[in-house]
């Protein structure tokens, strides 16, 4: 009968562990993908303010605010990764700020 009591003792504390490394693992996974995810939107948030500010360096060369994006590629030294994000540039006129919506198709996914 001790030797069931202490089985049960030892089976019982096996339990507890793994249920508290599990918890453990869980904790430290929602940590990883929280910071994932805030990196991604500070990416995107980065990405934004280079576009911004190569458009109003274009705007303050030229005289203009550029046509799209793919302007500022070629000519102001922007560089997007397609990959994890979808840029929309939208200019209402050449001497108006374009609107520019920066989105990361890795936290759509």
């Amino acid at each position: 009968m001790k030797q069931l009591k202490n089985g049960w003792k030892i089976i019982r504390g096996y339990v507890v562990s793994l249920v508290v490394f599990g918890f453990v693992i869980g904790v430290f996974l929602q940590g990883v993908l929280s910071m994932s995810d805030r990196m991604e939107k500070e990416g995107a948030e980065t990405l934004r303010s280079a576009i911004a500010r190569a458009s109003v360096q274009c705007y303050a060369i030229e005289g203009r605010y550029p046509p799209s994006v793919a302007y500022l590629e070629e000519n102001y030294g922007i560089k997007i990764d397609r990959e994890r994000f979808d840029v929309f540039y939208e200019g209402f006129a050449s001497n108006i700020m374009p609107s520019i919506t920066v989105n990361s198709r890795i936290m759509e996914e």
